[in-house]
């Protein structure tokens, strides 16, 4: 196994997966709106929700490409979010993944909509998906529904708003960094093990995975945002500085130790599967990452 030959194959093949699914809507006389969701959602970054999906889908005996629907569904949904986030109304970046955001090269109003038609799209993809169980793509839906909405992704980003003339406790910094960031890894995860017809013990796990990995990425995270530099992000940096972040909260030297623990959290979630030293070295390799 080496990391980044499984790593590469999973990130070129969700990159032509997505391709090829807009290539047939480029004689739509809506072709504008297609050429700024195409602007975001090509322009590279980690693809590690699809990784987590490809994965977890591996790991439990089936085809990974099996899981592609999904796979390129939750990446879709991660984009818009992050057409939406960069807006004036919302953080008001300029970059992203070293590029000038949507808005600063579609306008705002393409921008809104490039990133509404992301989210909608995504369910179109999504119930496509082929499943060993066929009746469990009701379930599949429902679960990417619920982490992309109102209980999970949305609703953390609205607690996120809610919180910025405050200092928060530290239970509420759990409560929006659950829902804005764990709640699509959750669903990457635990999509991917529906793909790969998971028992329900594998099911528990790749969702107990889910939860220590999405705090350990999101305060490595708030931490890169205060060490890291533009050239290696591809975004601005120091711009939570005041906001309600886990480095705000506990200081570099804290962040690191939880990073730590909760990546073994989610190393602990493996022990059901077998053949996980991909997955136990892609978790690692997030506690020491600069990009």
């Amino acid at each position: 196994m080496n990391l980044e030959i499984r790593s590469r194959e999973y990130r070129d093949y969700i990159e032509g997966y997505l391709q090829n699914f807009y290539d047939g809507f480029q004689d739509q006389p809506q072709k504008p709106l297609y050429e700024a969701m195409r602007y975001s959602l090509l322009a590279g970054g980690k693809r590690l929700r699809p990784i987590f999906a490809f994965e977890f889908c591996r790991m439990c005996s089936k085809d990974w490409k099996q899981a592609a629907p999904f796979a390129a569904a939750i990446e879709m949904i991660h984009t818009y979010s992050l057409i939406h986030d960069d807006l004036p109304c919302m953080d008001n970046d300029d970059f992203r993944r070293g590029r000038p955001t949507n808005h600063k090269v579609y306008g705002e109003g393409l921008a809104v909509l490039a990133g509404d038609a992301l989210l909608t799209d995504a369910f179109m993809l999504a119930s496509t998906a082929k499943l060993p169980n066929p009746e469990d793509l009701a379930t599949a839906i429902g679960l990417l529904a619920e982490c992309a909405g109102s209980p999970g992704m949305v609703g953390g980003q609205v607690l996120d708003i809610m919180s910025q003339e405050r200092e928060l406790t530290e239970q509420e910094v759990l409560d929006i960094q659950t829902r804005k960031t764990g709640c699509l890894i959750h669903a990457a995860c635990g999509l991917g093990a529906i793909a790969g017809g998971a028992t329900q013990a594998q099911f528990e796990a790749a969702c107990q995975f889910a939860a220590g990995i999405g705090l350990a990425f999101q305060i490595r995270d708030d931490m890169l945002d205060v060490i890291g530099t533009q050239a290696e992000l591809g975004k601005a940096t120091g711009v939570d500085a005041e906001k309600n972040t886990f480095v705000r909260l506990y200081g570099l030297e804290k962040c690191e130790e939880l990073v730590q623990k909760y990546t073994n959290y989610a190393l602990d979630a493996l022990q059901v599967f077998e053949d996980t030293e991909y997955m136990a070295a892609l978790a690692k390799s997030l506690t020491e990452r600069r990009v």
